[in-house]
């Protein structure tokens, strides 16, 4: 997954804010080590395989553990981290939480700092006295144009959807992928929710904004013919 750092402002050639860059991808590459689920040697794919058990794991797995917990609960079941497995059991994935969590608490190492940290597609950002930062939203049908434009001094932009990687997002009610919607982006102060209630929102189909009501998040929606939809608060001023 591509992931950049964009600083603004001066002294980005000090030792401190060099220190702080390698810290960020630090976090990354241990944060991959530990919950990769195409990693062999992942705490996740060992927990998967019956090899080691959460409360033995990285200590990590289990604040992520709680939070898909909440997570679930947070959008009614629509988020659900524990996904159909083999043989009939379950296989515990927790990707669709992990990214914007790791992604944020990456970005807070460089707190202070006028920054922006795009993680797969997922930003988040903070306007430390320099111009908000303008985040454009891919046309998850046409993705060489765009669908919007989003404006924002602190918070996150996270999008999930079908486009990209096709019907990949389960249906946890039914088990089953579903393809309804092309893209759903969702902006808000925090990108681990803002990731959770995307993913969430995608899963649900077309009536996915729903999830989005009085959570402070905002969120746009393409479906796989075209139509969008949007929240009230969605593309208002600088957040």
């Amino acid at each position: 997954m591509p992931v950049s750092l964009h600083l603004r402002g001066p002294g980005l050639d000090s030792a401190p804010v060099r220190r702080g860059v390698e810290a960020v991808f630090a976090l990354l590459r241990e944060t991959d080590a530990v919950f990769s689920t195409y990693r062999v040697d992942s705490d996740v794919s060992r927990i998967n395989r019956g090899e080691l058990a959460v409360a033995d794991a990285h200590p990590w797995v289990g604040e992520v553990a709680a939070l898909c917990d909440e997570a679930r609960e947070r959008t009614g079941g629509w988020f659900d981290a524990r996904l159909p497995g083999p043989g009939g059991g379950r296989w515990w994935d927790p990707s669709g939480l992990v990214k914007g969590w790791a992604a944020e608490r990456a970005a807070g190492l460089l707190s202070g700092w006028d920054r922006c940290l795009n993680a797969g597609g997922d930003v988040v950002v903070a306007a430390a006295g320099h111009p908000p930062w303008r985040v454009g939203v891919e046309d998850p049908l046409r993705p060489s144009a765009l669908a919007h434009v989003i404006t924002l001094v602190s918070g996150a932009v996270a999008t999930s959807g079908t486009a990209r990687r096709g019907a990949h997002i389960v249906d946890p009610y039914r088990g089953s992928p579903t393809a309804e919607v092309a893209g759903v982006t969702v902006v808000g102060p925090s990108l681990r929710w803002a990731d959770v209630y995307a993913t969430a929102a995608a899963a649900k189909g077309v009536t996915g904004l729903d999830l989005l009501r009085g959570t402070g998040y905002e969120g746009l929606l393409v479906d796989r013919d075209g139509a969008a939809r949007v929240t009230g608060g969605f593309g208002r001023a600088p957040r």
